[in-house]
Order: structure tokens, then C-alpha cells, then sequence
């Protein structure tokens, strides 16, 4: 990577991206709403279960200026989610007010694991073990989305909930390739705490991206 472009990429005026699609959300609070998908590369939180382990390794998706982004974006929607790969890892402070000076609302997909930027309409939390959200990113979450791959993780979930705002919103999600087995247990400990909710891929279900 040049100089000058290692310059725009460190401002945000670039970003690694994967991949940008139209979809319908599938997880969480806003399941089943129309949202433009931002997909940026670059990711070492390691989830051994991760979906998009092709996102990982940011050198693989070449930087692609902001502007280009917010553009093809406005074409579409009027949400955006920006999602990865891990989001934070880069300076969102300059695509999420393009986007808004654009009318379109900013929501995000995120471990929390780094530095906070950004300005956003929607702050989904999806915390992991293996690298813990930082402080800003629990009292920033409107939804914390714990996804569940084993019994212990009903332990992690509470330990997180405990962490967040007190509007944040609480869900549970088995993790696709366990969905079998965790999803009875997770209805019943819904039904037991009803402070928690499911979330389901329902995109999966659907075939859809």
C-alpha cells in the first residue's frame, strides 16, 4: 500500500472492503428490515465458528475510498449496517457522517473490541471471549446480541448484560452450526428470564445474503 493511500485508509476516507450488498436484515432487533450491507475487511478477534473467515485478513480487500461507498449506498437504502470482519479496527468517524448528511441511517455489527468511532443510529454489541469489548462500547450498545454456542454461554451473556446501559436491548442467538441443540435450550431460558430475547439468522433460513 502507498503512502497516500495508507494516509486515507488511516483517516477512514478509505476502507478494506469485503463485500456490499442490499438485503434484508436477518439478526437481532431489526430482523426482517430492508439495509444496505457494508462488509470491511480485517478481523483478530478469532471466532473459531465465524461465519466469513475470508473477512479476516484485511490485505485481501483492497481499499476503496469512502465516497465510492456512501455513493453505490444511496442507491438503495435508507439504512446502512456496517459490519465485518471486525468494523472497529478502522476510523468510522468520516463514512457514518457521509452517510447521515446523506439522510441514511448508521447502524453497526461489532465485538466492541476496539476503539469506539462513529456516529450511529443503532449499536449492536455481539461481544466475545476471546477479545472483550472495551468500556465505550457497553454504554454505547442499543443491542447486545449474544450468540450461543454452548451451555457456558448462558454464564458469558449474563456477564456481559450486566455490563450494558439499562435500554439496551437483550438477546440470545444459537450459533448456526449448533442451532439444533442450543435453540430449545435457549427458548427455555427466555421463558425463564424473559428480560432476554431470540434472535434467530433468519437470512440463512431464507437463503439470502
Amino acid at each position: 500500500m502507498d503512502l497516500k493511500t495508507q494516509e486515507l485508509v488511516n483517516k477512514g476516507e478509505m476502507l478494506p472492503l469485503m463485500e456490499e450488498f442490499y438485503t434484508i436484515q436477518g439478526e437481532g432487533a431489526h430482523t426482517g428490515t430492508a439495509a444496505y450491507f457494508i462488509r470491511i475487511g480485517g478481523c483478530d478477534v478469532g471466532c473459531h465458528w465465524c461465519d466469513v473467515k475470508e473477512s479476516w485478513n484485511a490485505d485481501l480487500h483492497p481499499p476503496t475510498l469512502s465516497n465510492v461507498i456512501v455513493n453505490n449506498a444511496k442507491k438503495y437504502a435508507n439504512t446502512v449496517v456496517i459490519t465485518g470482519g471486525e468494523p472497529l479496527m478502522w476510523d468510522l468517524n468520516y463514512i457514518t457522517s457521509k452517510l447521515q448528511s446523506e439522510g441514511i441511517k448508521t447502524h453497526i455489527e461489532t465485538s466492541g473490541a476496539y476503539s469506539f468511532s462513529g456516529t450511529w443510529d443503532w449499536f449492536c454489541l455481539s461481544p466475545k471471549k476471546t477479545k472483550l469489548p472495551l468500556d465505550r462500547s457497553y454504554e454505547e450498545a442499543d443491542e447486545l446480541k449474544m450468540i450461543i454456542h454452548n451451555k457456558h454461554d448462558f454464564r458469558f451473556a449474563e456477564e456481559q448484560a450486566a455490563k450494558v446501559n439499562s435500554n439496551c436491548q437483550l438477546f440470545l442467538q444459537p450459533e448456526w452450526s449448533k442451532k439444533d441443540t442450543m435453540t430449545p435450550l435457549i427458548v427455555d431460558y427466555v421463558m425463564k428470564d424473559p428480560k432476554w430475547r431470540i434472535s434467530l439468522q433468519t437470512h440463512k433460513y431464507l437463503n439470502i445474503p
